[in-house]
């Protein structure tokens, strides 16, 4: 249908039924603006159309613009990692120190998608700060600026070394204004302005700014982000001078020729490992390779850690330097304030100071790897959860849709699957803060069961609901076990896990609801019966399981608690569930059984050995009897209802 009057209009209810989505897709298709979404509705309402097809419209208008806004996001994020990518290609190589300074001012304008980027350094001669490269700058004034120490936003960038954000330069009273920087920022017409140091171990050399010609919120991340760029700009310009230092020491000392090639074989192994860095930036390597070519390179071991060591914690807090630690070395992995891990080098106890920064820089590029990964992660998790969420509260969404994004995330809703419900149990006297730690652990080791198990994850009633496929010969209950001890194992603990009954693929609207709320009746049950931090079903729980499960599963009960009788007379054509009738009518009496089915009483005890063969040892003990004879009677019912 095309609502841009090349077709005709819809003026019958066949709208509501047939081709709603179409006119949105097609703006889909083409990228029109948000705006040409709104046309399609009133252009139906003035064609006639009924109020179910104005609302089928509707609907799928809702679908489409939460299309369009993903899809945006994705090309956004996309662009940022493009942007990461290519800067660690273009300071791969041997440049001079203004084609990497003009490499790092474009990646950082492209980076965060703003007006204008801008870098400065800082000039120890004359005691002040000068802007060293623009890009999208149109004011010369702004483009000739020297800072004094401590003025302006970078001033307070330099002195706190911590990066600042201002929302509107010019209403913000935290920094010294002056009549010179304000002239400058006003020629330029700039708004918001980010800043990020450029570090070499305490030292603050400079700062890099995004800035906006608008209001603009920049976000955590966006900071983050810009921070660990910084850091490998910081790095690289140090690459630059060092270049520039060995160039001048060889036409100074040419008479120490050793001592050159000792350090040009530094100098070459620092970039052979930075060549190979770049190389794992670029094909989206991992954290373990990047440990794998330092290994080699400075022919020590290297491994990533989670967690740094108090001790060595505050040294780099403090120096920010790579610092010795027992008999190797420990650099810390980071993303401006927040400590992802660390990288520890050992058999290695002494560095040259260049091996020293090319360790560093390999933490630097660790750090980036990192934070690729967990915004390409929480995005995946993201949608995953969303797609769980659809299936538990949106009953009439189309399945054919569900099967595709679910297709898209690797997930298997086209085989049985059973739906759990996660709760942890917090330590007696836990704060607020620590239950809430808790949580938050719970819901990563979920997603990530969930990603690698062909499943989705999602936050709920303050749990997580799992929907997780079920192999074959496999059931509900082992897996609600095996979830309850791998969720507990990762939180470190107790983890309380309640599985459903296995679900057919691509169940009816309402099976995945109605799923959850039985796998919450069992969690509930084992806490109630004393069992937190186990993992069970409805079929776990005997004639209760027909309590706790969604529709009363009467035949599965009967089939758990007698089928193997069941199915034995329906082969031998015995008469095994009439005799077990007539045992508890006589009061479980084998004489009175006798007088009632008219057979002998060895005959009685020779049925009840079969029984027991087929039931268990256990079949006569309080709790299996009430259990038998709860069953014979459903049975019983059941056979009266369909005879």
């Amino acid at each position: 249908m095309d609502m841009t009057h090349d077709g005709p209009h819809p003026t019958t209810d066949t709208l509501a039924a047939t081709g709603a989505e179409a006119p949105f897709l097609e703006l889909l298709a083409r990228g029109a603006a948000v705006e040409a979404y709104e046309e399609p509705v009133p252009a139906a309402r003035a064609a006639g159309a009924s109020e179910a097809g104005l609302a089928a419209l509707e609907h799928a208008k809702r679908l489409a613009l939460r299309v369009r806004s993903e899809l945006a996001d994705r090309r956004r994020r996309e662009a940022e990692l493009s942007a990461l990518f290519e800067t660690a290609h273009d300071l791969a190589g041997p440049r001079d120190l203004d084609s990497v300074l003009q490499a790092i001012v474009q990646r950082a304008r492209s980076l965060l998608g703003t007006d204008v980027a801008y870098l400065t350094l800082n000039d120890p001669a004359r005691g002040d700060t000068f802007m060293r490269v623009t890009e999208g700058s149109v004011a010369a004034r702004f483009q000739q600026l020297r800072l004094g120490m401590g003025e302006g936003l970078g001033g307070l960038v330099a002195q706190t070394a911590r990066p600042y954000v201002t929302e509107d330069y010019f209403h913000d009273s935290r920094f010294r204004h002056t009549s010179v920087i304000d002239t400058g920022v006003q020629d330029e017409g700039l708004v918001a302005i980010l800043g990020v140091p450029l570090m070499l171990g305490p030292h603050v050399i400079g700062v890099l700014f995004a800035a906006d010609r608008r209001a603009r919120v920049f976000e955590r991340a966006q900071t983050a982000l810009l921070g660990s760029f910084a850091a490998l700009a910081a790095a690289a310009i140090e690459s630059a001078n060092l270049l520039d230092e060995t160039r001048a020491a060889l036409s100074e000392l040419e008479h120490a020729h050793e001592i050159i090639q000792d350090r040009s074989a530094v100098i070459e192994r620092a970039s052979d490992v930075h060549d190979r860095l770049a190389e794992l930036v670029l094909r989206g390597g991992g954290v373990h390779d990047v440990a794998a070519a330092v290994s080699e390179v400075l022919d020590g071991s290297v491994e990533f850690i989670d967690t740094v060591p108090e001790a060595a914690a505050s040294a780099l807090r403090s120096g920010g330097h790579a610092v010795r630690h027992g008999d190797g070395w420990i650099a810390a992995v980071a993303a401006g304030d927040q400590q992802l891990g660390g990288l520890v080098l050992r058999g290695h106890p002494a560095l040259d100071p260049v091996d020293q920064r090319t360790f560093e820089r390999a933490a630097m590029v660790t750090s980036l790897l990192l934070l690729a990964r967990r915004f390409a992660g929480d995005a995946e998790q993201r949608v995953r959860g969303e797609l769980l969420d659809d299936l538990l509260d949106a009953r009439h969404r189309d399945p054919a849709l569900l099967r595709e994004r679910a297709a898209r995330l690797g997930a298997r809703l086209d085989t049985p699957y059973v739906v759990l419900a996660a709760q942890p149990d917090a330590a007696p006297g836990a704060s607020a803060d620590e239950e809430a730690a808790v949580r938050r652990r719970l819901w990563a080791a979920a997603a990530h069961l969930a990603a690698t198990g062909h499943g989705l994850a999602a936050t709920r009633d303050g749990g997580t609901v799992l929907l997780l496929p079920l192999a074959d010969g496999d059931t509900a209950t082992e897996l609600a076990r095996r979830t309850a001890v791998h969720l507990g194992a990762a939180v470190h603990e107790p983890v309380t896990v309640g599985a459903s009954a296995p679900l057919r693929p691509l169940p009816a609207a309402d099976a995945a609801p109605a799923a959850y709320t039985e796998a919450r009746r069992c969690l509930d049950a084992l806490r109630l019966l004393g069992r937190s931090g186990q993992g069970a079903a409805a079929e776990d729980f005997g004639f209760l399981g027909l309590l706790l499960a969604g529709p009363r599963d009467i035949t599965g009960f009967v089939e758990r608690t007698i089928g193997p009788v069941l199915d034995y007379d329906r082969r031998r054509g015995t008469e095994l569930v009439r005799t077990l009738d007539a045992y508890y009518a006589a009061g479980s009496s084998p004489a009175r059984t006798k007088d009632t089915l008219h057979v002998h009483v060895n005959t009685v005890a020779q049925r009840l050995d079969r029984v027991a063969r087929l039931l268990g040892d256990d079949w006569q003990t309080p709790a299996r009897t009430l259990e038998i004879q709860l069953a014979l009677r459903l049975h019983r019912l059941a056979g009266a209802l369909t005879g």
